[in-house]
């Protein structure tokens, strides 16, 4: 039992460990989830300036990906509709009515030039043997730009899931500018679909959003939905409103949908019902207002991770620092070797050193005299020598390019080799400057996209407006147009009774009621409830309501039967459970709401009782708390109570 105890326990965390890191929560460096990357993997090796048709790529894809072609073409719609990092050409579906795609065979895409610039650095890319070890795949892009606040991510995991809203791709650059420069920053989401949000309660990314639609209410009989929610589609705003219609929430004559490029959903109002007075309510009841809760996690150095955004964008501030620096000190090296062999070229051809290697026999020999051909040039030469490979590339040199070879020519290359090893050794010394400069070309590649996203957007501009909502209270929208009633001969209160009209709710109110044996409890609106005969009410019972309510409660002690009163105020309770107000075995014989009033008692008849009734004042009463008893008012055997 224990081995087996052991393997399952075993199995559990390298299954949750491999759907925590390998499917559903995004890498802190690149922003991607491995399929993601895999999709940018395949198109940089598939990328030959022309357009590859979805299936292809997603077949290619699938050598890296071991989960099937599905994951792999939904994974690239959803990726390429970001506008930024994949080229697309057909139908990939629309955002607003949530359409889907077109089959892959019919659509086309390619790597844009965006995501070369962000990601695609072979030299500095680390990488991996893929699931069946015939193919190389990335580990972790060397990603500039803080692609997970850019783009966004939703994924559940085992014990865990993230939600990262997307944000404006400019403000999330200039913010890493910022950084850089040590000033402070704030960012806020930027969704596809428009909109506006309220970020008072964001918490820097871990905390909520409210969304809504952005609506036209310039015509006061009907209403235009122009800007979705993020994570509504025209179909479900649409049908959240039939449904709160049917409901009787709202009150509309017909509703359609206009939608194509723009967003356009038209409500016509019945009669008697202007824009104005509906709004609220649609915000209360349907998708046009909806809180989104957020959860930046991420995986960083391998453990999954909560992070803010102000975090992610200083981790990547210093990430674009250290990329770039590799990337500067790789082309440096890359250069100085260049130079190295240019020079090596030079003296080999200008000094006819190749000569001396026309009388050798041996391998060795033809090395040993190219190196003494050297000899006298090794100030020129430099430090680094002749070696051997560098023997082997001049000897590789065609006698071709030695009989044409231009010394001008050559010159001029080796002064712009040396003129870009100066402007990157100035860059070195500067890097937080070139970092930024980075930036600014980044931005204005952005804005240079002239090809406008859905709705008629180009990408780079705020799509999402912010702002602060006012708090919409659905119990202050809704009308209170349902009739309680009470059936004083079967005991039964509710809606669907028959009886007497006691008071007209919502179904959103809650009713207190009190029995006659003096129990009570707080429950919601219901059809049909049994709270037996001479039963008290309240209805739209809530703290706020209540907590003003002094509670005057008349009762009859079970033993001497004697009258006792109790004030009191009910601040608080449990849904459904029923307290008491009074002891045990008392009857209950009158309830008051009133500060003031005066009430009779009137005496059981006995021999020697000359006063058989005493007025009270409810006032004179002191207000007590909820579990402390009620204060005696005669010692004599009560009858009845008579207020006025």
């Amino acid at each position: 039992m224990a081995y087996i105890k052991n393997l399952f326990d075993r199995n559990f965390l390298e299954y949750a460990s491999y759907v925590i890191k390998d499917r559903a929560i995004p890498d802190l460096e690149d922003g991607l989830k491995p399929v993601q990357r895999r999709i940018l993997h395949s198109l940089f090796e598939m990328d030959d300036g022309k357009f590859h048709k979805v299936a292809n790529v997603v077949g290619y894809c699938m050598r890296y990906h071991p989960h099937g072609d599905a994951s792999i073409g939904s994974a690239l719609v959803v990726l390429a509709n970001k506008e930024l990092f994949i080229e697309r050409q057909g139908n990939f579906g629309n955002i607003y009515t949530g359409d889907e795609a077109s089959a892959p065979r019919y659509i086309e895409c390619r790597a844009a030039p965006l995501a070369k610039d962000v990601f695609y650095n072979p030299k500095l890319t680390p990488y991996v043997d893929s699931y069946d070890g015939r193919s190389r795949e990335p580990v972790l892009f060397p990603a500039k730009i803080p692609v997970v606040l850019i783009i966004g991510a939703e994924g559940i995991a085992v014990g865990m899931s993230t939600r990262i809203l997307p944000h404006n791709a400019i403000e999330v650059l200039e913010a890493e500018k910022a950084c850089l420069l040590g000033k402070k920053f704030e960012l806020f989401p930027d969704f596809p679909t428009g909109g506006m949000v309220d970020v008072s309660d964001y918490r820097d990314g871990n905390g909520k959003v409210l969304v809504r639609a952005k609506l036209d209410t310039s015509d006061p009989k009907r209403i235009l939905i122009k800007e979705l929610p993020f994570g509504s589609t025209t179909d479900s705003i649409t049908n959240s409103i039939e449904t709160a219609a049917k409901a009787g929430r709202i009150k509309i004559l017909s509703i359609n949908d206009f939608t194509t490029e723009k967003v356009e959903i038209e409500i016509n109002l019945a009669r008697g019902v202007y824009s104005q007075d509906i709004v609220d309510a649609l915000f209360a009841f349907t998708e046009c207002e909806q809180s989104i809760s957020v959860n930046l996690l991420v995986i960083r150095d391998g453990l999954p991770t909560v992070m803010t955004v102000t975090e992610v964008v200083k981790h990547h501030a210093k990430q674009l620092v250290k990329v770039l620096t590799r990337e500067l000190e790789l082309e440096k090296k890359e250069l100085l070797d260049k130079v190295h062999l240019r020079t090596l070229e030079r003296i080999f051809i200008e000094e006819r050193i190749y000569k001396g290697i026309e009388k050798m026999k041996t391998a060795e020999g033809v090395e040993k005299a190219v190196i003494d051909g050297f000899k006298p040039f090794m100030k020129e030469v430099g430090p680094r020598g002749v070696s051997h490979e560098d023997v082997e590339h001049l000897l590789k040199i065609p006698i071709r390019r030695i009989s044409l070879y231009d010394i001008n020519k050559a010159k001029k290359e080796m002064d712009e080799i040396l003129a870009r090893i100066k402007e990157i050794n100035s860059h070195l010394k500067n890097i937080v400057a070139y970092a930024i400069s980075y930036l600014d070309g980044i931005i204005a590649k952005i804005l240079a996209i002239k090809e406008p996203g859905p709705g008629g957007l180009l990408p780079g501009l705020r799509k999402t407006k912010v702002g602060k909502f006012d708090k919409v209270d659905v119990k202050e929208v809704v009308k209170k147009d349902l009739e309680l009633k009470y059936d004083a001969k079967t005991g039964y209160l509710g809606t669907a009774v028959t009886g007497e009209v006691i008071a007209e709710v919502s179904p959103f109110d809650r009713i207190l009621t009190l029995r006659q044996n003096g129990t009570w409890f707080v429950a919601d609106l219901q059809e049909k409830v049994f709270v037996g005969e001479k039963a008290w009410w309240i209805g739209a019972a809530d703290k706020e309501v209540l907590s003003g309510i002094v509670f005057t409660i008349i009762y009859k002690e079970p033993k001497t039967g004697c009258p006792c009163i109790k004030r009191c105020v009910i601040e608080g309770w449990i849904m459904n459970k029923e307290y008491s107000l009074v002891p045990e075995g008392a009857s209950v014989l009158h309830v008051d709401t009133r500060q003031k009033f005066s009430f009779t008692v009137n005496y059981t008849p006995k021999p020697r009782l000359k006063v058989l009734k005493e007025v009270f004042k409810a006032q004179d009463y002191n207000v007590r708390g909820l579990k402390a008893g009620g204060v005696r008012i005669a010692a004599k055997e009560v009858k009845s109570v008579d207020v006025k």
